[in-house]
């Protein structure tokens, strides 16, 4: 089948090749066969592509994690999908085994993963797809945002809502404007009845994200002493909650915007991944500081039956060619677009652009 797949790892986004060289997916007992229509780009496929430490992968190796597409094939002990149902998918991958998994929290799982890090992804042809995973699309249901919502709308109700617990009424900034968890949390905190602050990199992703419903926005690249700006703009000295994935070069600061008995949910490290923490600062102020990554198979249902009703909206930025991945992310890493990079698999055609 023609795939994306990974030759080496490294700094180079033109380390991939393009071609029909990899064999078709095998089903296994428990999986469906897909074939994927579009598949969507994180921030973890770079990292991916980078060779995150530890991560043991075997090369090539195929990337991606979000998805959309048709089943083809399906698995002897799979019962309640068939094929030519078009589905999309919990990204995250776990034993069933645990005592964290036996409690339905998967994402605790002691052998935890995520499709296209740990094992084989979507930027293919087909792909498999653990059944359990799986979510269907609804008839007539927008096929690209339903590849977007995945991870970044998982990742964002579980840090929000099971972890940040997140309530009616409070005051949430959210750090960073237009990547996929960012989006994601704007559009859920706003669903949940909290005032949404957003820091943007712009003053066309601040005004963008004005523009997407939240109620205040700052562009804080020439605004250094931001966290003054945002304990002003809520009016009680600081915000309920603070969501940062952005990690070292925001999180001090993030906790300053905090008002006293605020909490703090980290949920990734873009900037990277020491952060200096003032810890008279969170002891002196009552602060908390959670962290949170992906979700459960709950958490995931859950999410996208609002996205699916049309409560919750995902932006998609562009679509590349299949040949195109390596300019789709650089185009991701770029931090120029907002909402999702989207991949279109089911076009292979000569070009490396949009």
């Amino acid at each position: 089948m023609k795939a994306v797949h990974i030759r080496e790892f490294g700094l180079d986004t033109d380390s991939y090749l393009y071609g029909e060289s990899v064999p078709d997916p095998v089903c296994g007992p428990d999986e469906v066969v897909v074939r994927v229509r579009y598949g969507a780009l994180n921030r973890l496929d770079d990292w991916v592509r980078i060779g995150w430490p530890g991560i043991g992968l075997t090369l090539p190796h195929i990337p991606g994690s979000d998805f959309c597409g048709e089943i083809v094939e399906v698995g002897s002990q799979v019962a309640g999908w068939r094929s030519g149902q078009w589905v999309t998918a919990n990204n995250g991958i776990w034993c069933g085994r645990c005592v964290h998994c036996h409690e339905g929290r998967h994402n605790l799982c002691d052998a935890f993963g995520i499709l296209g890090e740990s094992v084989s992804g979507v930027m293919a042809e087909y792909a498999a797809v653990a059944a359990r995973n799986l979510i269907e699309i609804p008839a007539g249901f927008d096929l690209q945002a339903a590849a977007a919502a995945s991870l970044t709308y998982l990742t964002a109700w579980h840090s929000l809502i099971e972890v940040g617990r997140l309530q009616p009424g409070e005051q949430v900034l959210v750090v960073g404007a237009g990547g996929g968890v960012n989006v994601a949390a704007q559009q859920i905190a706003r669903f949940r009845g909290a005032r949404v602050l957003v820091l943007a990199s712009s003053a066309a992703k601040a005004a963008r994200a004005l523009a997407e419903g939240a109620d205040w926005s700052l562009d804080i690249s020439g605004e250094p002493r931001w966290t003054r700006a945002v304990r002003a703009a809520s009016g009680q000295g600081g915000v309920d909650m603070v969501v940062d994935n952005v990690g070292s070069a925001t999180f001090a600061s993030s906790l300053g915007a905090l008002v006293k008995g605020g909490r703090i949910v980290t949920v990734g490290g873009t900037s990277g991944y020491d952060a200096q923490i003032p810890v008279n600062r969170l002891f002196m102020n009552h602060l908390s500081l959670r962290g949170s990554t992906m979700g459960t198979q709950a958490d995931y249902e859950r999410v996208m039956r609002l996205v699916f009703e049309g409560r919750l909206n995902p932006v998609v930025d562009r679509v590349f060619g299949a040949r195109g991945y390596g300019a789709a992310v650089r185009h991701l890493c770029s931090g120029t677009g907002y909402g999702k990079v989207l991949v279109d698999l089911h076009d292979w055609r000569e070009r490396t652009d949009g």
